[in-house]
């Protein structure tokens, strides 16, 4: 999906992020899907748009160290 196609999105990126343009903004919408979308793109590249069961699977790895590098 555009990010484009997501007018009214609030997008947030991590305040741990350095300010080079090379992060990940998230937005939470309003209907329980959440958005992805590279900062460098400011705005105009692709967003990756998950539903709210792909998104709890995705933070549960994380919080659990599956995406852990060895």
């Amino acid at each position: 999906m555009k990010s484009s196609d997501l007018v009214g999105a609030v997008w947030r990126k991590s305040s741990r992020s350095a300010n080079n343009g090379q992060c990940v903004e998230v937005a939470f919408l309003g209907d329980g899907r959440v958005a992805l979308r590279d900062s460098k793109d400011q705005g105009h590249g692709p967003a990756l748009v998950f539903t709210a069961g792909e998104w709890a699977a995705f933070h549960g790895g994380v919080v659990d160290g599956e995406f852990a590098a060895e």
